[in-house]
């Protein structure tokens, strides 16, 4: 049996960190990286993308024998990163963590540098991470998603919603809610998660959406309370929050992430990472991180992802036309 050789890798790059690699003895098992392999995420370190990113690097460098280095590209929702990725070289070197926003939301909101559908190749989800539409707990008026409607019916646009921003998935999902419920919310833009969960507990919105990670001890606290999850199943983590769907309203809109490639990314190129990765994604250090989200293993294969993506993209834009 070849001698395994774990050597951490421990350069520093400006918005990037080497994940640290273990070499195996793979043979010539057709094409493979020759060089450091750049994952872009477009969101700042220490955020969800940023850590998923990270994790999943360490998780799966054993099986892959080059560096492969964290790069945060933030800004504009993710169009930054993803549009970097769209014009790179497609020679199996740059992969985007995409899924997100960038993906399944902005393009139907404006205009972006890059086509969500043609622009990239698919190579493996890793994550899908239910949307919780909050209430404020203790001291809310809201004990129910029924009530949250039937105050809505009564007064159109002034139950208040927040989200990350204007055109991200969160703000979207309400507009496919308001869509399939005959229902208008007031909007209410913010910069992330985090923001939205303190405008709950400080009773300046109505309601929120929140992904898993960020939800955390606060439902447990009963400081925030989810009253539905936007997801197509009940969610592990909340087994009690009922779905969009139990509710009567078609309602789906999972926060994906998985990594995509270039468009000219080859066979062999998506073979090659989709199966290092998914090895990843059965090792502690990943299963870990999916108890502590208290999640399910996320995976699909390349074309299910794309198809995942492109399914919640014409939801969007289909709401955003009758909006």
């Amino acid at each position: 049996m070849a001698a395994i050789n774990r050597r951490a890798v421990l350069g520093c790059s400006l918005g990037g960190l080497a994940a640290p690699r273990v070499l195996r003895a793979q043979g010539n098992a057709g094409w493979q990286p020759t060089r450091p392999v750049q994952l872009v995420t477009g969101f700042a370190p220490g955020g969800g993308s940023d850590t998923i990113a990270r994790t999943i690097a360490e998780a799966a460098a054993p099986f892959v024998p080059q560096p492969m280095v964290v790069v945060n590209r933030p800004g504009a929702g993710g169009a930054l990163a993803a549009e970097q990725v769209a014009r790179a070289a497609p020679d199996g070197h740059t992969l985007l963590l995409a899924g997100g926003s960038e993906s399944t939301s902005l393009p139907a909101h404006r205009e972006v540098p890059y086509d969500p559908k043609r622009s990239f190749r698919a190579v493996i989800r890793l994550t899908r991470h239910p949307h919780f539409l909050c209430v404020r707990g203790k001291g809310g008026r809201f004990d129910a998603m029924p009530q949250v409607v039937e105050a809505a019916r009564a007064a159109p646009g002034r139950i208040t919603h927040g989200s990350a921003g204007v055109g991200t998935l969160s703000h979207s999902l309400f507009m496919m809610l308001e869509r399939r419920g005959g229902l208008e919310f007031l909007h209410v833009p913010y910069t992330g998660g985090g923001p939205v969960a303190q405008a709950l507990l400080a009773g300046q919105i109505d309601l929120g959406v929140l992904a898993s990670d960020e939800l955390g001890g606060l439902a447990a606290s009963g400081d925030i309370r989810p009253v539905a999850v936007a997801s197509a199943e009940r969610a592990l983590s909340q087994p009690d929050v009922p779905t969009l769907r139990e509710l009567g309203y078609e309602v789906a809109a999972d926060n994906q992430k998985g990594w995509v490639g270039p468009a000219g990314l080859t066979d062999e190129m998506v073979s090659f990472y989709h199966d290092r990765f998914r090895q990843g994604m059965n090792t502690p250090p990943w299963r870990r991180f999916l108890d502590r989200l208290g999640e399910a293993d996320g995976y699909t294969d390349g074309p299910g992802f794309q198809r995942a993506m492109d399914t919640l993209l014409d939801d969007v834009r289909a709401a955003l036309r009758r909006s």
